[in-house]
């Protein structure tokens, strides 16, 4: 690392216009990024971290901000421009070229009319100028470089064709396709699982090293800030209130506020030796979560799975005749009892999301058999199935894509309750106020629309929503991991909490294994749409059997800047694919049990 700074932030002041009046969004920020180093910036949501971002992208003013004052220098080999004022040709020409950004929600960063090759090639034809043959031989590097399965076929579908943590390395792979000078990675990793989020960061690491490329790096994933960050800024309320290097940091904080950060990170293996799921401990809580205890031979089992298998068709030649089909769940089992979480994890495009889709019948299954609370869920017509659904709900894992941007806040979570004629009028409106404090988010915010919010703030409302009708089963499709560290302590305390109360049963589909750690009763680990090792929570972390288990542990980052994984120590996998011609399905499911409830699939994954 150079001493000259490649971009100078000097009392950067944002303000949004909105109804009520001014709302300040970043006041008087101030900080350099060298080249070849990464900045690692930490805070709440809706601290201020994206809106800075944005602002040094210039994209803040399309989301009806201004840079009311302040200086955006950039340093680049053609002399010294100030963003804050340069014009649009300027920036078009800087902006994706010279400056890439990996945007914090990736539905809404891609196009979902335009394929992903469409969406990869264009900066490559704009700003490098190559032809039509060497812009998709990049793009298919990229998207290997970023382990994408199947490339070639990727390149011709549409981003809702992907997986959420597909959809991420897409846009992670746009951002370095012209090998910016200075890459911005607002929450890059977050729909990543432990594996890919190893590789990718390991990807971002050659990146800084092979082209001296400046890394601001925004994330509330206080492990991963430890993995790989050089400096650290931590905003509070749109204000800078510490900065320092990563050792520092983690090991001598100065502000009360970065060390309540530090000490809401679940940590893998905290759990250890301990029966059943506990609240993390926040600093200024006094009251702790009640939980269910440690017993599970009284609780009645809710949910029962068995054999479900849900499989997408692959069409081709102008028949569109299926030629084969994607093995989204093959035969997946498994019981869930009243008050308990199950915790589901895996790689992006194992199949999590798609099981809890289907097993509430959002994704109809091929085969198999769903009983919730000894109701055939299956059998259902689509009045029954109606009814049921008070009793079942879901947290989507993109909140801005679950959520109605033309339709007020207060009236997207009254809306099951309306619908099922639970409230009406004053007590309505009290209900949802309940809701929004229940999910730590402020009254006032009941008259916004979604796109005035946060990522993570969005995501409590989405959570709001799900617990509006108090079901017995919620489906909890990565429902923390859009929010900071502080604020998904909080949920996941409310979600112990409410398992208490309420008796609700989770099926918590995550990456993140230390949450899943914290928070499960019994885990199940999915590879290939398949369960290759379920049992409780203890025996799968403290002993792991299958090979993929292991993996996933061991590529789980630590909290401990001194403690730091080497890329050489990655190890890289080919990514399998699920696509099986047919007439070439693969056989039942076999597991052995190595322990009380503790089975193991038969065939290793190698």
């Amino acid at each position: 690392m150079s001493g000259q700074p490649l971009f100078d932030v000097r009392n950067l002041h944002v303000e949004f216009g909105t109804t009520p009046g001014v709302v300040v969004g970043v006041e008087d920020v101030s900080f350099r990024i060298l080249p070849g180093e990464t900045l690692c910036v930490v805070g709440e949501s809706g601290s201020g971290k994206s809106v800075t971002a944005l602002s040094m992208m210039r994209l803040v003013e399309f989301g009806g901000g201004k840079i009311a004052s302040g200086s955006l220098l950039y340093h680049g080999r053609e002399g010294d421009v100030d963003l804050g004022v340069a014009d649009r040709e300027r920036m078009r020409r800087i902006r994706g070229h010279r400056m890439g950004m990996v945007f914090q929600e990736p539905m809404t960063a891609l196009n979902p009319v335009f394929t992903v090759e469409r969406q990869l090639t264009e900066g490559l034809r704009v700003h490098l100028g190559m032809d039509r043959e060497q812009a998709r031989g990049r793009a298919l590097e990229l998207l290997r470089a970023v382990r994408i399965p199947e490339p070639e076929q990727r390149l011709r579908q549409f981003p809702h064709e992907l997986s959420g943590g597909m959809r991420q390395r897409v846009v992670i792979a746009m951002a370095m396709a012209c090998r910016p000078r200075l890459l911005i990675c607002d929450e890059p990793t977050t729909a990543l699982d432990v594996t890919v989020q190893a590789e990718i960061l390991a990807l971002i690491n050659q990146l800084k090293q092979e082209h001296d490329t400046a890394v601001m790096f925004i994330t509330h994933d206080m492990a991963v800030v430890a993995q790989i960050a050089d400096r650290v800024i931590v905003m509070c309320r749109g204000r800078l209130v510490e900065e320092g290097n990563v050792l520092e940091i983690f090991e001598n904080p100065q502000h009360e506020y970065t060390r309540s950060l530090l000490s809401a990170v679940p940590k893998l293996g905290q759990m250890r030796g301990r029966p059943a799921p506990e609240p993390l401990r926040i600093p200024g809580e006094t009251e702790s979560v009640r939980t269910g205890g440690t017993g599970s031979a009284a609780r009645q089992v809710l949910l029962e799975v068995e054999g479900l298998t849900t499989r997408f068709p692959v069409r081709r030649g102008l028949l569109r005749r299926t030629v084969a089909h994607v093995h989204s769940v093959e035969d997946v089992s498994f019981t869930l009892r009243e008050g308990e979480t199950l915790g589901l994890v895996g790689e992006s495009g194992c199949g999590k999301t798609t099981c809890g889709r289907s097993v509430l019948r959002l994704v109809e299954p091929l085969r198999g058999r769903v009983r919730l609370g000894g109701c055939d869920v299956m059998a259902l017509d689509d009045g029954g199935l109606r009814a049921a659904r008070r009793n079942m709900q879901m947290i989507f894992q993109d909140p801005f894509a679950s959520l109605n941007p033309q339709i007020r806040l207060i009236n997207q979570v009254a809306e099951p309750l309306r619908n099922f004629g639970i409230a009406r009028g004053d007590e309505l409106t009290e209900r949802v106020a309940t809701l929004f404090d229940r999910v730590e988010l402020p009254r006032d915010f009941l008259r916004r629309f979604p796109h005035e919010l946060s990522g993570g703030q969005r995501q409590r409302v989405a959570i709001a929503r799900a617990l509006a009708l108090e079901p017995r089963l919620i489906v909890a499709d990565e429902a923390v991991s859009a929010l900071d560290v502080s604020v998904q302590a909080q949920i996941l305390n409310l979600l112990m909490g409410l398992q208490t109360d309420l008796g609700v049963s989770l099926l918590f589909i995550s990456h993140d294994m230390a949450v899943v750690e914290r928070i499960s009763h019994h885990v199940a680990v999915m590879y290939l749409g398949r369960i290759v090792e379920i049992g409780p929570r203890g025996a799968v972390f403290d002993d792991p059997r299958h090979a993929y288990t292991k993996s996933l542990l061991s590529a789980v980052p630590v909290a401990d800047p001194r403690r730091r994984t080497s890329p050489a120590d990655i190890r890289y996998r080919p990514v399998p694919s699920p696509i099986f011609p047919v007439g070439h399905e693969p056989g039942p499911s076999v597991y052995e049990e190595v322990g009380p409830g503790h089975l193991v699939l038969g065939s290793a994954v190698s």
